[in-house]
């Protein structure tokens, strides 16, 4: 089963990396269009319509990446001083009640949603339109994604009530090092960041 839902992460990990390079390509769009537009004079009516669907697949495909990480906000107030098992059981009521339905609806209407529009191969209304209907396809793949993701998370869930502990899951790169910020939060002796500075071989800052 662990094998099964670390595949899982890998795939959601995957797929977020890949489309997290949307941003450069999002970037580059932007910096021509400034340069087109007030140097050469020369501006695209398409221009910002492609920008709008390049953001929207990047924040969409996001979801499932960080469902992954367990990085979608919670109000963890009282959720971090539960045990283990008091954290599933919470999850789980929250994952079957909440969010399951809005995942498969978003799914579900994503995919007629993305069938209208392909069906009269539906363009944008500006003076250079550009199909819509490859864009509103992310809508129905984002949701099937970010429900097979919610899938595992559940398992994770009816695993730790099992075991008294959560199983692991696939890591990433972090922005910080949230070891390391846990440490000086807690004052974990054992910790390098709580050694006096000349312990660590540094100065102060």
């Amino acid at each position: 089963m662990q094998k099964v839902l670390l595949a899982v992460d890998r795939l959601s990990t995957w797929i977020g990396q890949l489309f997290a390079w949307a941003i450069i390509l999002l970037t580059g769009l932007i910096s021509w269009e400034v340069f087109s537009r007030y140097v050469l004079g020369k501006p695209h009516g398409w221009m910002l319509d492609v920008q709008i669907m390049l953001y929207g697949i990047l924040f969409m495909m996001a979801g499932a990446y960080t469902l992954s990480k367990n990085g979608h906000v919670r109000g963890d107030v009282l959720y971090g001083f539960f045990r283990p098992r008091t954290q599933a059981s919470l999850d789980l009521v929250l994952y079957i009640l909440f969010f399951l339905p809005g995942v498969v609806a978003m799914t579900y209407a994503g995919w007629l949603y993305f069938g209208e529009s392909l069906a009269i191969r539906e363009t944008t209304f500006n003076a250079d339109p550009i199909p819509v209907y490859p864009f509103k396809f992310f809508i129905p793949f984002a949701g099937a994604i970010l429900l097979l993701q919610g899938l595992v998370e559940i398992a994770r869930c009816v695993i730790c009530i099992r075991d008294g502990q959560w199983p692991s899951r696939e890591q990433d790169v972090e922005e910080v090092d949230v070891d390391k910020l846990k440490a000086m939060v807690h004052a974990d002796p054992h910790s390098e960041l709580a050694a006096p500075p000349a312990e660590r071989g540094g100065g102060p800052l």
